[in-house]
């Protein structure tokens, strides 16, 4: 937790006490409302810490390239294959013409 969410915290249950010895209905409004601001502020102290969108699509393009590798033999062999139809095609319709 930083140390702004600290002392925020700190000033929100100074702040509820004082509250609920002056009335227990604005204390439990300042205890609702203070500890809502309380971890949104604690939410919103790790916003930037995460990782950029170029390091986002580096690690996407080494995954994207690991899988592009592993499969260079099944799409050799289906290229192949998609050849030989392609030459039986060619020689059908060579036979047809001539």
């Amino acid at each position: 937790m930083s140390k702004r969410v600290q002392v925020g915290a700190l000033v929100w249950v100074l702040a509820t006490v004082g509250a609920f010895f002056l009335d227990p209905i604005l204390g439990s409004a300042v205890l609702l409302f203070g500890g809502v601001l309380v971890v949104v502020g604690h939410l919103a102290s790790h916003w930037g810490e995460g990782t950029t969108f170029e390091e986002r699509e580096m690690a996407r393009a080494r995954r994207r390239r690991t899988r592009y590798e592993a499969n260079a033999g099944k799409r050799a062999k289906d290229r192949e294959r998609w050849e030989a139809g392609k030459a039986r095609k060619a020689a059908r319709e060579a036979r047809k013409t001539g």
